[in-house]
């Protein structure tokens, strides 16, 4: 028997079940009295092995495969380690120099050998698409990407935004099969965006097109002349804290219904999750919000359409990416991580390891990927 089965009203007076926002306060305090339990406990566990302790990885995956399903099933309150998990806080993004510096900012020559770095598709660290029949790693992003364009209905001559538009990868693909489409990429991260300069100047890359302009910056602080007829943004908003003003900032960079076209990480659960680990580790700050989330932010921009990816996808990118992080060991292992080599990998593989496991886990029916389609409309 799961939450589900029980009414919501009872629900509301129990402890960790069902839907923490409609907890009485007795139950809510509970409920987050256990979730420091969990949080000290996977802490425990992640920074033993970080610190040398031998553990098979078959016992790691056997430990990740028994505990998520009971955790997305029957407990998935407990999977959100702080309150600022649960709702939208007061800015758009948090933490987004520690960000750089754990994630995206990394040496690029280890980046380039684990998430792939071919003539087409540049590095791209986001789900392929598998489910079509991909056999390797750069066709399941080929077949993605493609996906997207069906989706957001791309048009020869459309002028696009990409939201954090990571190495320029999609930008690449996209400009390569549409002659006349423009793009311009807003991103963050410095080393990324010295790996798209190089590009830009490099006359086999579509960025070099002249179709393609590169803003380094936050949206924070971004302002355009030009309106867009699409905006994309693929596995940014995971590191966005508040969905209403983002949203509103995009709209207004958006043509009268003009589209947005959202890829995140999902949970079809009551609340948002994160874990203790990835917010050190991995992603400061990083939050995977509810399906049901986006939808119930229609101000500024309307989801006209909604897709779920089944969790598999990703879990089969996560282990291309690890078989890849592994087999090039000897060409990484003396870059500069600011850390250890030894400590880096096993920090690396134990996130790795884990969400190729929490992706899969309960056949990727609750934690997947969700694609949202948004028109800007007058209000």
């Amino acid at each position: 028997m799961s939450f589900k089965s029980i009414s919501p009203e009872i629900q509301r007076h129990i402890p960790i079940i069902g839907d923490i926002s409609n907890k009485s306060d007795l139950a809510y305090l509970t409920t987050r009295l256990a979730t420091q339990t969990v949080n000290m406990v996977q802490m425990g566990v992640a920074e033993a092995y970080i610190n040398g302790l031998e553990v098979p990885d078959d016992v790691l995956r056997s430990l990740f495969d028994t505990c998520m399903p009971v955790f997305f099933k029957h407990f998935p309150s407990l999977l959100a380690p702080y309150e600022w998990v649960l709702q939208e806080t007061e800015q758009m993004a948090e933490g987004s120099k520690e960000l750089m510096r754990l994630q995206y900012d990394l040496p690029q020559h280890m980046l380039n050998h684990m998430l792939g770095n071919g003539n087409l598709i540049y590095p791209k660290y986001s789900m392929g698409l598998w489910e079509k029949g991909a056999d390797n790693l750069e066709q399941s992003q080929v077949d993605m990407i493609d996906d997207i364009i069906e989706k957001l209905d791309i048009q020869d001559g459309d002028n696009i935004l990409d939201f954090g538009c990571g190495w320029g990868c999609v930008a690449n693909y996209i400009l390569s099969k549409f002659p006349n489409v423009r793009f311009t990429g807003l991103n963050l991260s410095h080393e990324q965006c010295d790996y798209m300069r190089q590009k830009m100047q490099d006359p086999k890359s579509y960025l070099s097109s002249g179709r393609f302009i590169l803003i380094e910056g936050d949206l924070n602080d971004t302002q355009f002349e030009e309106k867009f007829d699409k905006i994309m943004s693929i596995g940014v908003f995971c590191h966005i804290g508040n969905l209403t003003q983002s949203f509103k900032k995009l709209a207004s960079f958006l043509k009268l219904n003009g589209k947005f076209f959202l890829h995140i990480i999902t949970v079809r659960t009551p609340n948002n999750i994160s874990s203790a680990y990835t917010h050190k580790y991995i992603f400061p700050h990083g939050r995977y919000w509810s399906f049901d989330t986006v939808p119930r932010h229609n101000q500024d921009l309307k989801t006209i359409q909604r897709w779920y990816l089944n969790g598999t996808n990703y879990s089969q990118t996560f282990a291309a990416w690890l078989k890849n992080f592994d087999e090039s060991y000897n060409e990484i292992e003396d870059l500069d991580y600011g850390i250890e080599f030894a400590r880096f990998r096993r920090i690396w593989r134990f996130y790795l390891i884990w969400f190729v496991a929490n992706f899969a886990s309960c056949d990727g029916e609750i934690n997947g990927n969700g694609q949202f389609l948004m028109v800007h409309t007058e209000r």
